[in-house]
C-alpha cells in the first residue's frame, strides 16, 4: 500500500511541476511582450494628472506653513552655556551668523536679532 501512494505521489508532483513550468514560461513570454501603452497616453497623463497633483501638494503645503506661521510665536532667547559655542568665526560674512542663517528664528550667542 505504501508502494502505491509513493507511485501515486511522485506522479502528481511530478506533473504539477512540469505544468508550473510551462505556466511560468508562458507568463515570462507574456510579460516581456506586454505593451506599455502609447506615449501620447502617458504625456496626457503627465499634463493632465501628475502636474496638477504635484501643483495642488505644493499649494496644501504652503498653506499649512502659512496656518502654522500665524499662530507660531518664538520662544524666549535664554543664554544656555552649551549652546551656539563658536570657537573660530565662519569663513563668510561676519564669521558669527551660519550659512543659512535666518534673523527670526536663528539666534546668536548673545541673543534675537531682530525682536519680535
Amino acid at each position: 500500500m505504501a508502494m502505491i501512494w509513493r507511485a501515486a505521489l511522485r506522479r502528481f508532483s511530478s506533473s504539477s511541476l512540469r505544468r508550473s513550468a510551462l505556466e511560468s514560461d508562458q507568463v515570462g513570454l507574456a510579460a516581456g511582450s506586454a505593451d506599455h501603452g502609447n506615449p501620447k497616453t502617458w504625456k496626457l497623463l503627465t499634463f493632465f494628472v501628475a502636474f496638477p497633483a504635484i501643483g495642488f501638494c505644493m499649494l496644501n503645503a504652503y498653506r499649512g506653513e502659512m496656518e502654522h506661521k500665524a499662530h507660531h510665536h518664538r520662544s524666549e532667547f535664554v543664554p544656555y552655556a552649551h549652546l551656539r559655542i563658536r570657537t573660530k568665526p565662519f569663513p563668510w560674512g561676519d564669521g558669527n551668523k551660519s550659512l543659512f542663517h535666518n534673523p527670526h528664528s536663528n539666534a546668536l550667542p548673545e541673543g534675537y536679532e531682530e525682536e519680535a
